[in-house]
């Protein structure tokens, strides 16, 4: 006769329901564990260090000494704020729609050839590869005024007058734009995988209620893309509101005063401060003043911008989507 298989000490217990509730509970938060303390460590715990210093007079030298509202008193009174905003919202406008518009135009002419069609995304491709230092120096090397093979073409031309490009104040924006558009192909290729994915039936089914291309295009292919293009509308404007690269390295070239070891030039927004950025006025205070207490405040200040347009940017292609 078998004996039953209870009791004794080799007898397996089946773990109660309420620990076995408990281990399903907790399962999915151990293995988000490691992406929650790496956010915690590199994302919460620098944003909540910001929030303090911004109280405080801080210059990495001396203990950070509470100062209250002082430093955030000090941001209403500041005209570089308003000087560098004003050219970061610029650059905003006009630089993140028009490089959406010259991309989504290049992917849809691209998905319509026939021939070649990887030689040509390929080539368009490219330009998006050179490091942004390299592509600022070349362009800046390529629109100088008198000996710029730009300029030197236009007067071949007949152009009496060409532009100064970054030399002038009125133009040194739109140069840095027409820089962007120049490097268009890493957007180009998303919205390429996103027109790919939009389904044939719906064309064909649009085609044969008698819509015309337009109409196709308006009410079939953009609500298609819309996340694409929400994703490249918010992370085209996050990434100008922290454009500095670019523009320090135009202003510092094309005033003939390139940036020395010490990585802060004297000609930051060259010409006339037209090319003077948010993120430029930044890390001039932190780093060539050392009032890191305001530099927080700025930055502090870029976040919530950077956040509140998110957050409406999102809103914005919900209703075109519904």
């Amino acid at each position: 006769m078998s004996m039953p298989l209870t009791g004794g000490a080799g007898t397996s217990r089946t773990p109660s329901p309420r620990l076995a509730r408990l281990r399903r509970r907790l399962t999915p938060y151990v293995f988000v564990a490691p992406t929650l303390a790496g956010l915690a460590l590199f994302l919460v715990y620098p944003l909540v260090s910001a929030v303090y210093f911004s109280f405080t007079r801080f210059n990495l030298i001396q203990a950070p000494e509470w100062v209250g509202l002082d430093n955030w008193r000090f941001l209403f009174e500041d005209d570089n704020v308003v000087r560098a905003a004003k050219n970061t919202l610029w650059l905003v406008v006009v630089m993140v729609p028009a490089r959406m518009l010259g991309a989504l135009l290049t992917a849809l002419l691209l998905n319509q050839v026939r021939r070649a069609r990887g030689v040509y995304r390929t080539l368009f491709y490219l330009p998006a590869l050179a490091p942004p230092v390299a592509a600022t120096l070349a362009f800046v090397l390529l629109l100088k005024p008198g000996t710029g093979p730009v300029n030197t073409a236009l007067s071949a031309l007949g152009v009496d007058d060409p532009p100064l490009w970054f030399n002038d104040p009125a133009w040194a924006k739109p140069s840095l734009v027409v820089l962007a558009m120049w490097g268009i192909g890493d957007l180009m290729m998303i919205f390429i995988a996103a027109l790919l994915d939009v389904p044939a039936e719906l064309h064909e089914a649009a085609a044969l209620d008698g819509a015309g291309s337009w109409q196709r295009f308006r009410y079939v292919t953009l609500p298609s893309i819309s996340p694409v293009l929400a994703f490249a509308a918010i992370t085209g404007i996050i990434g100008t509101l922290q454009y500095f690269t670019q523009a320090a390295v135009a202003a510092s070239v094309a005033s003939g005063q390139v940036t020395g070891g010490g990585g802060i030039s004297d000609t930051f927004g060259y010409p006339e401060g037209s090319t003077f950025t948010y993120p430029l006025w930044l890390y001039v205070v932190g780093f060539r003043y050392h009032v890191l207490g305001y530099a927080n405040v700025l930055a502090v200040v870029l976040f919530v911008v950077s956040m509140t347009a998110t957050v409406l940017l999102l809103r914005r292609f919900k209703e075109f989507t519904r």
